[in-house]
């Protein structure tokens, strides 16, 4: 089963910063209900009464659904959490979704809800995508492997220089924000917003894809799109190499056209998960429209992915 409008999708030139380069992706067909999304969306975030790391609660209290996106970084409540699954959330509901903690020394003392300025750095999304994938594929529940993720936390702030007294994964942003002249060309990118028409990012260090997230409509990567962008410098990589729009599209085509397990979705839709080789991603569809989809791409071990 292919995931709608990734085998029509295409891609434009790159936009490169700091050896990170940004494809734009379009969709050439994706009618989709209205939707909304991020800060301005009205979503209530809360904790269930008897806390747990694995869960949080989430309800929708306007008239046409929210969308929460896989990789969303939400700071408060008793720890720091990271969305495990896109969720479309419907019109005037209450639903349990299925996190990941980003935050290891802090359980209780709570704090207000928000939304980070980043999404979790790619390389925590990757090892959650391929443990969630495992998951799925097992008993279609959502659970990461939560150790490895903090593991995985712990390891980026010893090679960022950065401490944090509850190991969180928050405290990376300002990683970038301590190099001034970095910061200046990240935030005037995150200014710079979205092409006109721009569904998506395929996002390249130097020669290597490393990922993609792509929305079904351009409001919805608009909302999104300083959170992405930021994710994608929390962490310095090495970057050789010019980026490829041939491998980006192809890339996107092995999403579309890899097995994937399937099942409905956390609110509406429904969702597919494709591992294949490096490749590991998740799609939410509903009614034959792409929602968003994301994945990763494990370039260790090869000069040359194909």
């Amino acid at each position: 089963m292919t995931i709608p409008s990734l085998e029509i999708s295409a891609v434009g030139s790159p936009i490169t910063r700091l050896g990170v380069s940004f494809f734009p992706v379009y969709l050439t067909h994706n009618p989709l209900p209205a939707i909304d999304t991020g800060e301005s969306s009205g979503l209530i975030v809360s904790e269930f009464d008897v806390a747990t790391v694995r869960a949080l609660k989430v309800t929708n209290p306007t008239d046409k659904p929210i969308l929460i996106v896989e990789g969303e970084h939400f700071t408060g409540g008793n720890q720091n959490r990271t969305i495990n699954a896109t969720v479309l959330v419907p019109a005037g509901s209450k639903l349990d979704i299925p996190v990941s903690c980003l935050e290891q020394g802090r359980w209780g003392r709570h704090r207000a809800w928000r939304r980070a300025q980043a999404f979790a750095p790619e390389s925590i999304r990757k090892r959650k995508r391929a443990s969630v994938n495992r998951s799925f594929s097992v008993d279609r529940n959502r659970m990461s492997d939560q150790h490895a993720i903090w593991e995985d936390i712990s390891a980026m702030m010893l090679r960022e220089g950065v401490a944090s007294p509850t190991g969180a994964a928050a405290d990376l942003e300002e990683s970038y924000r301590r190099h001034h002249s970095r910061w200046k060309t990240v935030e005037a990118l995150v200014e710079r917003g979205p092409l006109p028409g721009q569904c998506g990012v395929v996002v390249a260090h130097g020669r290597d894809v490393t990922a993609m997230d792509l929305f079904g409509a351009p409001h919805l990567l608009r909302k999104h799109w300083g959170a992405l962008v930021r994710s994608h410098f929390i962490e310095n990589r090495p970057s050789q190499g010019r980026p490829s729009a041939t491998l980006a599209l192809r890339n996107i085509r092995r999403l579309s056209t890899s097995p994937a397990r399937t099942a409905p979705g956390v609110g509406l839709g429904c969702e597919h998960r494709v591992t294949d080789r490096r490749l590991t991603g998740q799609a939410l569809v509903l009614d034959d429209a792409l929602i968003h989809a994301s994945f990763s791409y494990d370039t260790t071990g090869s000069a040359h992915h194909g």
